[in-house]
């Protein structure tokens, strides 16, 4: 990265730092526990916004939930879809899809609301409240690191935002998957760093 970045013109993103991710009740905490254990995702996420924060950065939490019948998907969701619909995650009105307690939002942050897809653009208005804000770096942490925050790294490398991947920031399913994500993904449409490395970039 050639220059140091302006606070007012960052975004951190923090996609689905839900109790279904997170609290050991989740239905999806046992699939990402190994990573959220060995990448220290949630002290380091903590530890990320309280900087960030500090700095000036503006906050975007992106949460996902859906109806109890899901129907916001197709009639035979696929893929991810089908998992979610099959564990019945992530359903609007439980705790389940409340942001956890270590992460609560304060009045200046903005909730990002209508994810209904891995991407956190395609179904939120994201790109509204980042273009309103003259944002031109959009930092990016959450779940999974291979499934939305690679989809929404993808998204905005397109958009053309200055894209950080925030490897010690995010979960996965498995260490190979987390690892292999970072090292041959990230890259390609991205400045992976570490929450700390990215701080240092934010003046």
């Amino acid at each position: 990265m050639s220059a140091k970045m302006n606070a007012n013109e960052t975004a951190l993103l923090l996609i689905e730092f839900q109790n279904e991710f997170c609290a050991p009740y989740g239905k999806n905490y046992g699939y990402v526990k190994e990573v959220l254990d060995k990448n220290h995702t949630i002290p380091n996420t903590v530890d990320l916004v309280a900087k960030a924060r500090a700095k000036g950065i503006h906050l975007m939490y992106i949460p996902i939930c859906f109806s109890a019948d899901y129907r916001e998907m197709t009639p035979e969701p696929y893929g991810v879809a089908k998992l979610v619909k099959e564990s019945e995650a992530f359903q609007k009105g439980t705790k389940n899809v409340d942001i956890i307690d270590e992460l609560r939002p304060e009045p200046e942050d903005f909730i990002i609301e209508g994810k209904r897809a891995p991407d956190g653009f395609q179904t939120t208005n994201l790109e509204f409240h980042l273009r309103s804000l003259g944002i031109k770096n959009v930092a990016v942490a959450g779940f999974l690191t291979n499934v939305c925050v690679e989809s929404t790294i993808r998204t905005a490398y397109e958009k053309g935002f200055n894209v950080i991947a925030l490897s010690d920031c995010t979960g996965s399913g498995s260490m190979e998957i987390q690892e292999f994500t970072v090292k041959n993904n990230f890259p390609t449409f991205s400045f992976p760093m570490t929450h700390n490395e990215f701080l240092a970039e934010v003046e």
